[in-house]
This record gives structure tokens, sequence and C-alpha cells, in this order.
């Protein structure tokens, strides 16, 4: 579920890129003199400027997400300066879990609790999963025709919005209820429905639900990781880190059917 790619501040982007255009230029100008065995570089060398030059473009976006992360209270304490990766301009840099931060994607996962079924896949280059329950929670409801009776998903996917559109549409969210530090109230037409996920989660019950996460979500996760390789992408770009993923998927999902009819 990561790409690992060198990053680069603009100063030295910069450099690579004004090194990359001298580096075509030389190679045009010795293809025109008849050096025909030289076009595979020059192609090579016209990826790498094209690769410098959108990371130049991300790195803008990169720096404005800083500027925002600057603003927020405690959040804005040695905030790092903006890079971006001249392997994968499209790659981010994320925090890993083994607490070092490196350039990655982020792949979130639907998962049936009953049979282990992929059943909602999204890849984004976002480092914060918040944000992302309703658009998972809209692919089951398109693929099943209904909305799911019961949605379990860890504390990193909780806003409070979606809770209370997921809430109204008659899904029972399951999460960490505890409030988070610096969380803003919900808003009035929010407050019954995240009263409700709250108070629900109070009770043996609602605990009791919410354990099935681990045997569900983190087994399949595992499985992907150490079963498929899902470790780290060979490839570059969103579209196609989505397409490996989603080849992935579907491997697993046969895989698990197989067990099923056995």
């Amino acid at each position: 579920m990561r790409v690992v790619a060198p990053l680069g501040r603009r100063e030295k982007l910069g450099e690579y890129l004004r090194l990359a255009k001298e580096q075509v230029e030389r190679l045009a100008e010795e293809g025109e003199q008849g050096a025909s065995e030289l076009s595979r570089r020059e192609e090579a060398a016209r990826e790498r400027r094209e690769r410098v030059e959108r990371a130049l473009k991300n790195l803008e976006q990169v720096q404005a997400a800083k500027e925002r992360q600057k603003k927020k209270p405690k959040r804005g304490k040695g905030v790092s300066e903006a890079r971006a990766s001249t392997t994968d301009p499209e790659a981010r840099v994320m925090k890993m879990p083994d607490g070092g931060f490196r350039p990655a994607y982020n792949v979130q996962l639907a998962t049936d609790v009953e049979s282990r079924v992929i059943v909602g896949v999204g890849v984004s280059n976002r480092g914060s999963d918040q944000g992302e329950a309703l658009g998972m929670e809209e692919q089951v409801c398109e693929r099943a025709w209904k909305h799911p009776e019961r949605y379990l998903m860890d504390n990193g996917f909780i806003n409070l919005k979606q809770i209370g559109e997921m809430e109204r549409s008659g899904v029972e969210v399951y999460a960490p209820s505890k409030p988070s530090r610096g969380e803003r109230p919900p808003k009035v037409k929010d407050r019954t429905e995240v009263a409700r996920w709250r108070a629900r989660m109070t009770t043996e019950e609602g605990k009791r639900v919410y354990r099935d996460r681990c045997s569900t979500a983190e087994w399949v996760n595992a499985q992907l990781r150490e079963r498929h390789g899902m470790r780290q992408f060979s490839v570059r770009g969103l579209a196609r880190v989505t397409a490996v993923t989603l080849l992935l998927v579907i491997t697993h999902n046969l895989l698990r059917w197989m067990a099923l009819i056995a």
C-alpha cells in the first residue's frame, strides 16, 4: 500500500528540471547528427523532464496544504517544508505503520463482515482517511442496491457530518466515539444522529459489534499485504496504482468465493 520515491524541495526540483532540459537538448542535437541509437536515451530524458515538471506543479498543491496545516492550532508546529517526488509526482508523503514518513498512496477498502469479500475500493494520495467513509458507503449502496445496516470504521474515518448523513439513511455507525482533540461540535442538523451513535458505542452490544472489525477489515488488509504482496507499488501514478489495487482485490474476492463455495 505504499510507493517509495525520492523527494525534493523546490530549489532541488528546479535544478533537476534545468539538468533534464539540458540533457534533452543535448541528445536532440546528437540525434540530428545521425546517432539514431540515441532515440531511447532521448525519450527517457524527455520522460524525466516531464516528471520533474509535474513534481513542481504538484509541489504547489502540497505547499498549499502545508500552509493550511500551519494555521491549525497545535498541528501547525513543526510543519516541514513541502517536497515532491520526481519518481512519482502524484505520490504524497504519509506516515507509515513503522512511524516513518515516505511517499505513498492511501488505499481504502470496504469489506462484508460475514463473507470477508471486499465490496468497496478507494485509492487516493491524501494522507488522511477522514471524509472517505461516505464514499465507501455509497459504493456499497450502488452495488447492493441498498444501504448497509451497519458500518464499522476506525477513528481515522470519523467525520461528524458524514455520520449524520449515514445515520439519517438508516445506517448504524460503529466507531470509537470519544471526541478527538480539537474536534468541533456537530452542526445542529447532525446533533441527534451523532448523539445516537455515541450513545450506541457506550453499550455492551455496540462494543461487541465493533469487535468484528478486527477480524474483518484488519484480516483483509493483512491478506493483501502478506499473501498478495501489497506492500509497495511498482507502478507510477494514481490511475496505475488504482488498477493494480483493483486486480489484487479481484484476486482476493475470487479466492474468498472459492473458499465459501467449498
